[in-house]
């Protein structure tokens, strides 16, 4: 996998990925022209996890309609700001079982989310379960 940023002007870089999609880093204050990096991250935490529940749920035959991951988190006051406490809050539609939906979240966490097995060796991750119908 390849990646660079490069220096736009102000505080604005550019990310590229190998796949040749880019993203605006915005490192001002309000981020009015992207996300900053760290949001990055966490934004990249909430999608590498959404999409192993959504799969681990389709195999086991839940009827998932629908999942939204929010994260909050608190980085370290000094830096490098590392974030050092993840909260994850999985909002699940569709009369999924809670034990499959608990499980999902549980082998995302500890087995499949690459995202979430880095962010792991600084920050305590949690999460909880909301079922919306």
């Amino acid at each position: 996998m390849i990646a660079s940023a490069e220096w736009k002007q102000g505080m604005l870089y550019e990310g590229r990925s190998e796949s040749g999609h880019t993203i605006t880093f915005d490192t001002t204050a309000d981020h009015a022209a992207g996300p900053s990096p760290m949001e990055a991250v966490l934004a990249a935490l909430c999608g590498c996890t959404s999409v192993d529940v959504v799969s681990i749920l389709q195999k086991k035959r839940e009827p998932i309609r629908g999942l939204t991951v929010s994260a909050t988190a608190e980085q370290a006051p000094a830096p490098p700001r590392v974030f050092t406490q993840i909260h994850l809050v999985y909002r699940i539609a569709g009369k999924v079982s809670t034990k499959a939906a608990e499980d999902a979240v549980a082998l995302s966490k500890t087995k499949y989310c690459s995202v979430s097995l880095m962010l792991d060796k600084t920050a305590k991750i949690d999460y909880s379960i909301e079922y919306v119908d």
